[in-house]
This record gives C-alpha cells, structure tokens and sequence, in this order.
C-alpha cells in the first residue's frame, strides 16, 4: 500500500460540534498550520450554507496554499431538480476547487424518511451529482453517508449507492459511519467488500459515538482503504470525528505507512494546541499521543524502569510526536522519582544522600496533609532546595493582614460594594518594608501588597503574572470549616509555572502558592 491520504474536516465538520465557532481568520490560521503539517486535503466549508465559508474559499484563492489541496463541500442535487441548475451544485462550482466532496444517501432510511423520495430518484441524484461535476473537471469525493447502518439494513440498495457514484466517475468513495456506532470488524469487513465490488479508492470517515472512531479508521486503512478523513483533536458533532492527531502516529508508527512527511510529526503536539487555542477550549492532558499526561510516570516502580528503558512503561518515544516524558512525583513516589526530577531541576544530589530521604519522607507528609504537587513542580523544586538547604532567602515575612469590608448589603449583587485591603511587613537584606494595597478579593489584595513591597529590591517581579487559580475543598473537615488546597499558575514572557498551598485558611493557603510563585521567579533569574 503507498501513500494514505488525510483529509481534514475540522473547518467544516469540526465547528459541528458543540462550543465551537471558528471566525474566518481563526479559519485561514488552521489552514496554514494544516498545510504546514502536510495534510493532503483541507474541507474549507459548506459554500452554499453560509457567506463565512464562501469568503474563506476566495482568501484561499488569493494566498494559495503550498501543500494542501482545499475541498468545497456540498450535497447531491435536490430530489426532483436539474443538476444544471441546483443552487447547491452551483455553490461548489463557485468556490473554484480543483477538489469538490458530495454527501449522499447510501440508506434507505433516510432516502425514504429524509429526503422523502423513493429509491431510484435517490440513485439518479448521485449520478447526476457526480458526472455533471466530472464535466466540469472537478475531482469528485463522494461521501457515502450512513454508509454502515444502510449495509445493514439494505446491503444490495447501499451498495448500488456507491457503484452508481464510482460508475459517473467519483474518483474517491468515502464510507462514512455518521451515527459512530459501527465496531471495528464490521468496518473491515464491509470495506473490504466494497473494495472488491468497485475499482474506485476508498476512504473512511468515522464518528465517534461508540469512542471507537479512531479504531474503525484504521482497520478500514487495513482492509483497503486509502484515505482517512477526521479533524484535529476529534472536534466534531455530538462525541465528535474521529481524531487526526491519533490517527496519523497510528498510520506511520504502528502500521508503518506513509501519511504525512515523518519530519513533520513532532508538530503533532504543536498543531493540537494551536487548534485548541483558536478554539478556546483547554487543551486535553489525558489525549493520546500529544496530552500531558500521555507519558507522565507516578508509581516508584515505573519511574524506576523507565528511567533504565522507557520502553518498559512507553509504546513510543514521546519526541517522535513533539511531546516529552514527565515524572509526577506524590505519596506514590520512590527515590527514583526523587532523582529523576533532580536531574530535571539541574539538582546535583546522588542516590545515597540522605537527602534524597528526607525529601521522599517529607513529599509523603506534605500530600497526606492535603498538597500535591502533580500541577505545583514549582513547589516542589522548593522543596527539594528547602531540605537540601540550598535555596537562598529572598526575603522574610514578617506579617500581614487582610481586611475585607462590605458597605451594604444588596439584593443584586454589585462587585464595587466588597474592598479588600492588604498590608504586608517583609525584611529583605536587614531592610524591613512595610506596605499596603487594595485588590479585587484578599488574595489579589496580598499579591499587590507583596509585589508593592519587593519590586524595589527585585524589578523582575514585575513580569509575573497569576494565570490561574484554582481552590479544591478537601475532604477534612465539614463546610466551610473544610481545609483548602490552592492551585496558582504563574508565568513570565518566557515560561509558565505552577505552586500550591494547603489550610484550613484559604487566605493562608493561597499566600503559600503566592509566596512560593515569588520565590521561584526569583530562584529562576539567578540560575539563568
């Protein structure tokens, strides 16, 4: 078998799906990562549904892409109409592609339910569809809607669907799973018989209902089929297509097929993120392959293996995608962890110091007290340097105070009624600064006032800023008198980091992660 084809929907079938809206300029910037990456084919849209997706195909005309080829979107000509003159047929021919996908009916169901026609018109449509764009010198995709649940109900009518298609000349048949609930095998096996019925090459496009959209893909690749349509990160309608940024690494390297230039799969995780971000979605740490967590190690015993085979605990090496290995450390934790994420901190510490026990002694105190350090690495860095004793005192606290008052009370609530203010003592070099700063809440309230007081001796704080927080209640306790654990994620112009702190007092609890944030910067500058 020679080269896979990939096919990406995320501009048309991806912004189905709920919480996603893509403007024309979010459009174009994936189009120009797709075909950087180089993704074969890139569904720009629907021309004929909306004035954004006809706009996108003529910026594409102006700025032509390198790589990829575009593909404009439509359906078969209306039941009953003149292909000549279908408005749909006309919209495609419009966007001016070398390349044009047509959707059709392969079930009965939806010939007789949906389109509300009887069974030879439907056949008709597909023909016409079809030859009439091929006289037009279209490359013409025909997509086999409901391709699987139509075998099932009628095999002998869904496969006259897809003859009649290869017959008026498509030059690719698409078989399509749309409601996601066909199993692997079944996809094989009717992709393969459609593969010996018809001389035309085959694709599939999975959705993934069933959480097995991936799967059908490539055992369709494995019966025959020759492209795969899917959308970055399985963006799609209800569960969502089936996602490219799996389905490429298990084309290339567990099946060793070609799909895209091997160069260019360490821009898998790259390419995930930036889609993500137009998105406005988070990025997914659990997603195979590119995720955070995809080769994050906690447990002593699989640190310890895969720090003398990462084989032992990974199926590939994470740099092949652009991703990279990551040791979690918590009350699971060995001395491998502990050495593992010294090497990673630049920490010159061997594995009979007996500080490497302290530190496993004290790691294990810490997150049965309720910390955890799995999103606080800056934390614990700290806390590494803390019982080694080689983390320098940038300041000392002396005190601080909050106070938060309330002028009235409202039936509508009215942020401006609430003031928080700090004041804060800190010595630093035997020079004591005592300040004061008002904020939205106490912990913005203490972060001004602590940042007031060191930025004359330390400018470089004036960089930081809090990008997140995030307070978890833990189980002990009852109500409001439960202990707290805050999360703070804090970056400059160059990276990002992440600090934590534990009470029963949330104010408590978050000038830890603050202090901590503070520290770190700090820490960070002088080993630059």
């Amino acid at each position: 078998m020679g080269m896979i084809e990939i096919y990406d929907t995320t501009l048309r079938d991806g912004t189905q799906a709920e919480e996603i809206s893509f403007t024309l300029e979010d459009k174009l910037r994936i189009a120009g990562e797709l075909d950087r990456m180089g993704i074969h084919y890139i569904e720009g849209g629907y021309p004929g549904s909306n004035p954004k997706d006809a706009l996108f195909f003529e910026e594409v005309r102006k700025s032509p892409l390198k790589f990829s080829k575009p593909v404009a979107f439509g359906m078969t000509r209306r039941v009953g109409a003149r292909v000549e003159t279908d408005p749909i047929i006309a919209s495609l021919l419009s966007a001016e592609t070398e390349v044009v996908a047509v959707v059709g009916k392969s079930w009965e169901l939806h010939v007789t339910e949906a389109l509300r026609t009887d069974l030879e018109e439907n056949l008709k449509a597909i023909a016409d569809s079809v030859s009439f764009l091929k006289k037009q010198g279209k490359k013409v995709f025909y997509d086999a809607e409901h391709f699987f649940d139509g075998y099932r109900d009628n095999p002998e009518y869904c496969l006259k669907t897809v003859k009649v298609a290869a017959e008026a000349g498509a030059d690719r048949i698409i078989l399509c799973d749309t409601n996601g609930g066909s199993l692997p095998s079944c996809v094989a096996e009717l992709t393969s018989r459609v593969k010996s019925e018809i001389k035309v090459p085959l694709g599939i496009h999975a959705h993934n209902d069933s959480e097995l959209a991936v799967a059908n893909s490539l055992a369709a690749v494995e019966a025959g089929a020759v492209q795969v349509q899917g959308t970055i990160n399985g963006y799609g309608e209800r569960c969502g297509n089936a996602n490219l940024i799996s389905i490429i690494p298990g084309l290339m390297l567990k099946m060793g097929l070609q799909a895209i230039d091997p160069a260019h799969l360490k821009g898998l995780r790259e390419l995930a993120r930036v889609v993500n971000e137009l998105a406005n979605l988070p990025d997914n740490k659990r997603q195979a392959f590119v995720g955070d967590s995809a080769f994050a190690h906690k447990g002593g015993m699989h640190v310890s293996a895969v720090a003398r085979n990462p084989k032992c605990y990974e199926h590939i090496d994470p740099e092949l995608v652009g991703n990279h290995r990551r040791v979690l450390v918590s009350d699971l934790s060995g001395r491998s962890n502990i050495l593992y994420k010294a090497e990673e901190f630049g920490i010159d510490i061997q594995s009979k110091d007996p500080a490497v026990k302290e530190i496993l002694e004290r790691l294990k105190l810490m997150e049965h007290q309720g910390f955890q350090y799995e999103g606080a690495e800056a934390s614990f860095e700290l806390l590494m340097k803390r019982a080694m004793g080689s983390l320098p005192q940038f300041f000392e606290l002396l005190g601080f105070r909050v106070i938060d008052e309330k002028s009235e009370d409202v039936q509508v609530p009215v942020f401006e009624e609430t003031t928080s203010e700090a004041t804060i003592m800190v010595r630093v070099d035997n020079q004591v600064e005592h300040t004061a700063a008002k904020g939205n809440g106490p912990v913005n309230a203490i972060d001004n006032a602590l940042r007031k007081a060191l930025e004359k001796f330390y400018p470089e704080l004036g960089e930081v800023s809090l990008l997140d927080y995030k307070v978890r209640v833990l189980p002990k306790g009852k109500g409001t008198g439960s202990m707290v654990r805050v999360l703070i994620e804090s970056g400059d112009h160059k990276d990002k980091w992440g600090t934590v702190g534990v009470s029963f007092n949330i104010v408590e609890a978050s000038w830890q992660a603050l202090s901590d944030s503070v520290i770190y910067k700090l820490l960070k500058e002088r080993q630059a």
